[in-house]
């Protein structure tokens, strides 16, 4: 009878001490919180970004902002106090690695339904968004998406993580009391990055043979999908100013379209996005595409899309400067000469590189 009562006793107590573990565990990682599922940083801690599929959505819903920085990893190096001094915000990245419209409009959406009036949004138009599917893709992708549902009975996922535990917490903790860490650098990559054309011509490689062009609108049903996601968004939040950019890609990025006869698709989807877009009082649109010094400066490019924070800076100077604005007068002459000099790319500059056999070819 003492040995049933003792185990018994033995059993609640136990039973009593998992569960206060538990609690406990749980407890640290709700007011520690580095995906700021629940709240923005307490504590003295600072916003610790590096992994934005698991924190970009927690940030949107919690922080303090008025601007947002919407895009693909081609603008993750920007620094956040860049556009804060030059158009007088206070911003937020909402960015997604592929940069797909409808990922992108899903982060903008989640911004709109927090307590922050967003009164500007910088958008950064990849041209493969424009022909990419109009579904998100977060949770195709393997995405968390316990943070991105809204359902508390799943969080059981983020509050016994063990990576969040004894990787995450530690590593916000370092970085906010011990290490020099910039918040207005969030989710930047290019420490350690090579930006040169070893770099660019090492990871491009080039398809053999130049395929027929493809028909300009070969990609017209996603286009017109993409078209109506932006253009959606101008129309619900007509007191946002949005700034719409399409980026300095290299040259060899416009010499892998012309091969792979993809070149007058794209122009024709960004012309048609750029009119849509142009009808709406609250977008400016700029086109840095045709930056002629800094795009045939294979100096500038970890590949043929991604480039330093220099040619980030560059870009926002320019657009805070009015530079390389399009409008409804002068976007077409504007594209037709991108094409242009896309094929001046391919008669002229990059044969040096053929001639030097820089460049890898695929099997």
């Amino acid at each position: 009878m003492k040995d049933t009562k003792s185990n018994s006793k033995f059993i609640k107590r136990f039973a009593i001490g998992a569960v206060s573990l538990l609690v406990l565990i749980a407890l640290v990682v709700v007011v520690f919180d580095p995906f700021f599922h629940y709240h923005k940083p307490w504590l003295g801690l600072k916003a610790v970004l590096n992994d934005k599929e698991y924190q970009c959505i927690g940030t949107l819903r919690h922080f303090d902002y008025d601007a947002l920085i919407v895009g693909s990893s081609v603008v993750e190096n920007n620094d956040n106090s860049w556009f804060d001094e030059a158009y007088n915000c206070k911003s937020i990245k909402a960015v997604r690695s592929y940069g797909a419209t409808a990922d992108l409009c899903y982060l903008i959406d989640e911004a709109y339904k927090s307590d922050n009036e967003i009164t500007k949004i910088f958008y950064n138009i990849d041209p493969s968004s424009l022909i990419a599917d109009t579904e998100p893709t977060y949770e195709s992708t393997g995405c968390p998406m316990y943070l991105y549902d809204n359902n508390p009975f799943n969080d059981i996922q983020y509050l016994f993580n063990k990576g969040v535990i004894l990787e995450k917490i530690p590593y916000m903790i370092v970085n906010s009391y011990i290490a020099d860490y910039n918040e207005n650098l969030s989710y930047n990559w290019a420490k350690w990055k090579s930006f040169d054309s070893g770099s660019i011509l090492g990871l491009y490689f080039r398809q053999k043979e130049i395929k027929p062009m493809l028909d300009e609108k070969v990609y017209e049903e996603q286009l017109r999908g993409n078209i109506k996601l932006l253009t959606n968004e101008l129309k619900k939040h007509s007191d946002t100013q949005f700034y719409f950019y399409f980026p300095s890609y290299s040259m060899l990025w416009w010499d892998g379209i012309y091969r792979t006869g993809e070149r007058d698709a794209f122009i024709y989807a960004e012309k048609e996005m750029i009119n849509a877009l142009l009808q709406y009082e609250n977008a400016e649109v700029y086109f840095f595409q045709k930056d002629e010094e800094v795009i045939t400066d294979l100096e500038n490019y970890l590949d043929t899309i991604h480039f330093s924070p220099e040619i980030n800076k560059r870009m926002l100077d320019k657009m805070a400067g009015g530079q390389d604005r399009l409008t409804k007068e002068n976007y077409e002459e504007k594209l037709d000469e991108m094409k242009a000099f896309s094929d001046k790319i391919v008669d002229e500059l990059v044969v040096p590189y053929e001639e030097q056999e820089r460049f890898n070819y695929e099997e």
